[in-house]
């Protein structure tokens, strides 16, 4: 029988996926919980040291900029799903579904006439004066009216019936290629785990990818649209997603040089002559995407990308200034957002936020800082931000004077008793706090979710940084058909 450290402990402060407070495992993981009681210890150990070997083989690795050690390494996976059932998907697909409408209006408007901002509802100098704001999209239209292509929204869990958006990502969002690779390792290691359960597919995403960035290429497109992935090249700590995910797509996979403007088309340079490029997934952010548009500097982008992009000859996911839906401080004000352009109640819920930007908000996260989990407005992967509880005199102290300083920079937020899965550590089996990020597609014809997502696992005890950067892991996350 596999081993299983105590859960009594993390469950007074957690909400667990697997076992009730009573002890009773919840339905959708009733089967993992009889395989577990009939598996022998040393099977768990012996296909963590498989999954490593193959992920070290597909050479799935990723960089940590700013490392004085840069060497690739692996992310961890855990061979223990993450289960959903279906009427639990059906909540977070709805309500990830309404989320990214709001996001393409709120953009759109933003851009072009502004009613959020006349309406009072969004403070005008978050936009304008933010530094992801891009001026060069004013009144700009872009193919369909989509500016969000793909959308990953990071999820977390804290009772049986309530999810959080805990941020979202909709400039250039990363992960897909572990949620695919994931689940191939799985059925691989697990068949008969697999056997035993009916899991909805997550193979099709680069299809339902493919139909989507397809949908959305400008009206001067032929029927039959050429789409590329645009990386930054083989030094980027992602690279091993672009060269995968272009792969499955079918697409070429190509790098700025590979690519020229002429009368505002945008061709890719091929051994039969120019060819016309209609879509491009670019994977490089905006700053870096035409020299002559953006930083003069780069040597990554396309010169003139942009006149081609303004004239309408093509369309780039996601679309340029999409960052200014994805900042934590905007965040904040995504459950307005909703009901200012949907007229709906939000079905995910924001979890609440001070902006430190305003000054009572300000002064409750100065005086609760112990408690409270600390953000900065454009941080990632778990840097700049503080965890009050976890933290020290001299960290909380250093914190409050970058928050004295420049509180406009930051967010707070409680901390949150992120929901626990079964996790195979080295004592056995023991929770560990997740996150989810599922992908969201939104074409000209319809909006695509493929039932799951990443998701991410905080390995150390206690922990509730999840980020790969900061020692966290991966999972593969499993819907049950009905």
């Amino acid at each position: 029988m596999a081993r299983r450290a105590t859960w009594g402990a993390w469950m007074a402060v957690a909400f667990d996926e697997m076992q009730g407070a009573d002890g009773t495992v919840r339905p959708a993981y009733a089967e993992l919980n009889r395989w577990l009681g009939e598996v022998l210890p040393d099977v768990l150990d012996r296909r963590r040291r498989e999954a490593e070997l193959l992920f070290r083989r597909i050479g799935i690795t990723f960089a940590v900029y700013g490392e004085t050690d840069s060497t690739e390494r692996l992310i961890p996976f855990d061979v223990l799903p993450r289960i959903l059932g279906a009427g639990e998907w059906d909540i977070v697909r709805r309500g990830l579904e309404q989320r990214s409408k709001a996001i393409n209006h709120y953009i759109r408007d933003v851009y072009r006439r502004r009613d959020i901002l006349r309406a009072g509802i969004v403070p005008e100098d978050l936009v304008f004066q933010n530094p992801v704001f891009r001026p060069e999209m004013n009144g700009q239209s872009v193919p369909h009216d989509i500016y969000v292509h793909i959308a990953g929204i990071d999820i977390v869990r804290v009772d049986a019936d309530t999810f959080y958006v805990l941020e979202d990502n909709a400039r250039t969002p990363s992960g897909v290629s572990y949620m695919l690779e994931n689940r191939e390792i799985m059925l691989r290691l697990f068949p008969e785990l697999f056997s035993r359960h009916r899991i909805a597919p997550v193979e099709n995403y680069p299809d339902e990818l493919l139909a989507t960035l397809s949908s959305v290429a400008p009206t001067t497109a032929s029927s039959d649209p050429t789409v590329v992935l645009l990386t930054p090249g083989v030094y980027n700590s992602a690279y091993y997603e672009h060269s995968f995910l272009a792969d499955k797509l079918g697409v070429e996979l190509v790098e700025g040089r590979d690519l020229f403007v002429k009368a505002d088309v945008v061709y890719m340079r091929t051994t039969q002559g120019p060819k016309r490029v209609d879509v491009i997934y670019r994977r490089i952010d905006d700053d870096f995407l035409d020299p002559l548009a953006f930083r003069p500097d780069s040597a990554l982008g396309v010169p003139g990308l942009m006149s081609a992009y303004q004239a309408g000859n093509v369309t780039l996911a996601n679309a340029v200034g999409t960052g200014i839906a994805d900042d934590k401080a905007v965040y904040s004000y995504m459950p307005e957002i909703v009901k200012f352009y949907l007229g709906e109640e939000p079905i995910l819920k924001n979890v609440p936020t001070w902006r430190c930007r305003e000054n009572d908000h300000l002064g409750y996260t100065l005086d609760h800082l112990h408690e409270l989990v600390v953000k900065e407005v454009h941080g990632s992967g778990g840097y700049g931000m503080l965890i009050g509880p976890k933290a020290d005199k001299t960290a909380l102290a250093a914190f409050r004077a970058k928050l004295k300083s420049n509180p406009k920079n930051f967010i707070a937020q409680p901390t949150l008793a992120l929901s626990t899965c079964p996790t195979c550590v080295d004592e056995g089996v023991a929770p560990r706090h997740v996150d989810l990020r599922p992908f969201v597609l939104t074409g000209r014809d319809r909006i695509r979710i493929v039932p799951g997502g990443l998701t991410r696992v905080a390995l150390k005890a206690g922990s509730l940084v999840v980020n790969s950067s900061q020692g966290g892991g991966t999972k593969d996350t499993w819907v049950l058909d009905r």
